[in-house]
């Protein structure tokens, strides 16, 4: 899961990124000044920075940030209330990767945050296994000991991202956010449903699963193809 970091002193307007960011699936540490979030940036893999702070402004933290040689190609969304071009190409310049104007819209604040990550990351593999399961991320082609399974392409999205992070369990609600999107109406019972199917086409046994596990209380995980045997 990647992680974000969010500079706001304004608080409601920290819980609100917070929260859209959130609920798009990235794990999220939010602090009200700069000196507060140091110490968390190492791990973190996208920087979401207010322009106007108390003490050290957002634009000076930035422009300290791009001389550290370990920081200094972490990606930067810088917020700001300055619409004017020119303070806009400032903040460009200084080294944001991008920035948006309050007030800003949620879906454009996970869009933008999302854009960011996705360059900042290496391409992802468009080859995933799992002992006799394949699939072909490009071709949306799934296989179990080289026959091709006929999914859905819901079906297929769930079990890519289950196999993807095969091991970590998941929630009902995080599979909803993952697979379907935020802006997905239907229930939690969708998940469950879809399980089924893919058990069907795996021949998966519910009581003892070789691939898809039912994690009471918790959610469903990919059993990784080592725990066999």
């Amino acid at each position: 899961m990647s992680h974000v970091v969010v500079i706001e002193d304004e608080g409601t307007v920290r819980e609100v990124v917070r929260f859209h960011l959130e609920r798009a699936g990235l794990r999220v540490s939010a602090f009200d000044t700069t000196g507060a979030a140091q110490g968390t940036l190492s791990s973190a893999d996208a920087l979401v920075l207010d322009w106007m702070l108390p003490g050290e402004s957002g634009l000076g933290f930035l422009r300290r940030l791009r001389g550290d040689p370990e920081l200094r190609r972490l990606p930067v969304l810088m917020l700001t209330a300055r619409a004017a071009e020119a303070e806009r190409v400032e903040g460009l310049e200084s080294g944001a990767d991008d920035y948006l104007t309050k007030p800003f819209s949620a879906a454009e604040l996970v869009a933008r945050v999302r854009a960011l990550l996705r360059r900042s990351l290496p391409d992802a593999p468009q080859q995933l296994s799992n002992g006799p399961l394949g699939m072909d991320l490009a071709a949306a082609d799934a296989r179990l000991s080289g026959t091709r399974l006929n999914l859905t392409r819901r079906e297929f999205d769930l079990l890519a991202f289950l196999t993807r992070n095969a091991g970590r369990v998941y929630s009902r609600g995080e599979l909803l956010d993952r697979v379907w999107g935020a802006d997905f109406l239907g229930g939690e019972r969708t998940v469950d449903q879809h399980i089924t199917q893919l058990r069907a086409h795996l021949g998966d046994d519910p009581a003892r699963p070789r691939f898809l596990e039912t994690v009471r209380g918790k959610g469903y995980r990919m059993r990784p193809w080592t725990e066999e045997g």
